[in-house]
């Protein structure tokens, strides 16, 4: 015999409650989970790149000449050589990262979905490393002695070692994200909202937004650097139009298999 409290309204709607707070605490859980897998496989990155953080600061200081940084507090060399490994432990552990996160927002994949998954998140990876690699051989030199030798006849450059990796690491992250631009295009058009015909279509208005990001997070106010940050994001551009073509043919072939009309 069926329960009373079954068909009752207010019973119903109190089950219906408690489900949503169970798949509400179930995501929750999830997400715990993966932030905890992120943080583990920073601080494994971390581990790792603390081995090689005396050779990276080495490479980091070589803009910098003949001149040896200062340590303006007993802890600022303790400091740098932490952010250093950090930075290298982001770049090592980024893919694991991506492929956490990603994971969590794009559940229950299929097999073909979970090795496009793979591909892409080590494609974010290089792209991302390639970043920092550009900034820290091209960029970072260049900013460095441009600055180093600006009014360099009336004012002395002696920089302090926090400053000088603050310096350089936040333009190295910020390059490195911006090499992300090709996938975040490919992702656009794999979901339907933008095309590769639309991006060829807007090449001067993306030249435009070019030119103001370069001058944005060019470190010197000069032309020839700014040029110089705008060349590899033009690439970038162009790159990213090519994999929005494939993004957009793998988007029509899974609709036409759905069976809606594209």
């Amino acid at each position: 015999m069926t329960e009373e409290t079954s068909t009752d309204p207010q019973e119903q709607a109190r089950q219906a409650r408690r489900l949503r707070a169970m798949n509400f605490s179930q995501h929750l859980d999830e997400l715990r989970k993966s932030l905890l897998r992120v943080v583990i496989g920073v601080v494994i990155g971390t581990l790792i790149a603390a081995f090689y953080t005396n050779l990276a600061l080495d490479l980091l200081l070589i803009p910098m000449g003949d001149t040896q940084p200062m340590a303006l507090h007993p802890t600022e060399t303790f400091v740098v050589f932490f952010r250093v490994a950090v930075m290298l432990g982001l770049v090592l552990a980024m893919p694991y990262i991506v492929y956490q996160l990603l994971a969590f927002l794009v559940p229950a994949l299929t097999k073909k979905e979970r090795r496009g998954l793979l591909f892409s998140v080590f494609a974010i990876g290089i792209f991302f490393a390639g970043g920092v690699i550009f900034a820290g051989l091209i960029m970072v030199p260049l900013a460095v002695g441009y600055l180093s030798n600006f009014l360099g006849d009336i004012v002395q450059s002696n920089y302090s070692i926090d400053n000088y990796i603050s310096f350089v690491t936040t333009i190295m992250l910020s390059i490195g994200l911006v090499f992300e631009t090709p996938l975040v295009l490919a992702l656009l058009a794999r979901m339907g909202v933008v095309t590769a015909n639309q991006l060829a279509k807007g090449r001067r208005y993306a030249l435009l937004a070019i030119a103001i990001l370069a001058a944005v997070i060019t470190p010197t106010p000069d032309a020839f650097n700014m040029l110089i940050t705008m060349t590899p994001l033009l690439v970038l551009y162009e790159v990213g139009i090519v994999m929005a073509w494939f993004a957009g043919r793998a988007r029509r072939k899974s609709l036409v298999a759905a069976g809606i009309e594209v």
